[in-house]
């Protein structure tokens, strides 16, 4: 089975907004066995949409789109779509009594144009919508399929979550698929790459594996299809045990959860707390840790001491540190990591210290230079990073580098 994803909406080709929906949709629709043949940005325009359709209908039975589907006069895709499949829009009722619950439980009136939300094309699937006021639609015409999804993220995954996917798997589930990711962190996709080649090298033929990078970390998912779910299972199995034993020191997680989230379950194994001091990422590693529901069973602060002062007045850093070291300096954020801890009575303390750029360096500091600090009931580890010369990929690296320092003595 193959299929096309096509968002719609100007604001993507004029690049308001980043295209997430088909990758989100392309990791669902591979993780049930349907392949993605293609994914196309279109605009709010009836003739692109209706060629942009007979063009993928031609290679594809199932098309899904996001976007269009709003009460707003640009949002022409339900109309569109109802002309190309020969029906009309017609009150539904269910869907009126959602839309109406929605805006009272708000305490927002309701306008006409939120009333047209209710009419829907006669010969499609209504799919209902628990995160908005656009319902989804799935029309049936012979052997092609097309979903047609609101464009806000949230809504779209929900109602892919609840309605979509389960239809589809039941739909054209063939054999048996098989995913396992396996997360890495502190090596970079090259390196790792070189590490694991002759290990990649044996695969059996019907696996694949796929390098996902991001800024610190490199996801390594194996892909692997067959007619027997649980020999795939074994298979896979054993692969992830031997990649084990090439880079134990490199893997976080056996399953598809992000760093912070990885950091939780170890710390709450532990029964242990994190405090967090931050210089130049600026409370970026407190984001990442407080993004993980139930962070605050271990988490417990952070003080973000961008100024010399409150490295001095909050964790008691000396001055006469951060005179003769300078703020980025081995002495300075363990200091920081230090004080942090005792500050915050936890357990251990991530403290990082550096020059994000693009601006402040100098030859013996250069942007991009790092220390970062782990204070722990064993004392402090500190390590220096050379991160490289843009901000914001600076600022994530390091607080991604940070807490895979702490990973690296909790796991």
């Amino acid at each position: 089975m193959k299929a096309s994803i096509v968002t719609i909406g100007d604001e993507i080709l004029i690049g308001q907004i980043i295209n997430t929906n088909s990758a989100w949709i392309a990791l669902r629709l591979n993780s049930i066995g349907i392949k993605v043949h293609r994914m196309l940005s279109i605009g709010d325009s009836r003739e692109e949409i209706i060629r942009c359709l007979d063009q993928e209908f031609a290679s594809v039975d199932l098309i899904i789109t996001t976007g269009g589907l709003g009460p707003t006069s640009d949002d022409i895709t339900k109309q569109t779509l109802t002309e190309y499949f020969g029906t009309h829009l017609v009150f539904n009722s269910e869907a009126y009594k959602d839309v109406e619950a929605f805006f009272t439980a708000r305490g927002l009136p309701l306008t006409e144009a939120n009333r047209q939300q209710a009419m829907l094309p006669e010969n499609a699937l209504s799919l209902p919508n628990p995160e908005g006021t656009a319902r989804g639609m799935w029309f049936t015409d012979g052997n092609r399929q097309l979903i047609s999804l609101p464009g806000v993220p949230f809504e779209m995954e929900v109602i892919m979550e609840n309605e979509v996917l389960p239809r589809l798997e039941r739909m054209y589930a063939s054999g048996a698929l098989v995913h396992r990711t396996v997360m890495t962190a502190g090596i970079g996709e090259s390196f790792l790459a070189d590490k694991i080649a002759e290990w990649e090298k044996n695969l059996p033929p019907h696996f694949k594996l796929a390098y996902l990078p991001s800024p610190g970390v490199v996801r390594l998912r194996l892909s692997a299809s067959g007619y027997d779910a649980a020999a795939l299972n074994a298979e896979v199995n054993n692969l992830v045990e031997e990649l084990q034993k090439i880079i134990p020191e490199y893997i976080f997680s056996l399953e598809d959860e992000p760093l912070p989230k990885a950091i939780g379950r170890m710390l709450l194994a532990r029964k242990a707390t994190l405090c967090t001091a931050e210089s130049c990422t600026g409370g970026y590693i407190a984001h990442l840790i407080t993004t993980i529901p139930g962070s605050s069973q271990y988490y417990k602060g952070s003080v973000v001491s961008y100024a010399n002062e409150i490295k001095e007045n909050l964790l008691g850093v000396s001055n006469n540190l951060l005179h003769e070291y300078g703020a980025v300096s081995r002495p300075v954020v363990e200091a920081m990591a230090a004080g942090a801890r005792n500050l915050l009575k936890t357990d251990y303390a991530i403290a990082v210290s550096g020059i994000a750029g693009p601006d402040g360096g100098t030859v013996e500091k250069p942007v991009g230079l790092t220390w970062i600090a782990i204070a722990g009931p064993e004392g402090i580890v500190s390590t220096e990073f050379r991160l490289g010369n843009r901000r914001e990929r600076n600022i994530q690296r390091a607080a991604v580098a940070a807490l895979n320092e702490l990973r690296k003595i909790i796991q």
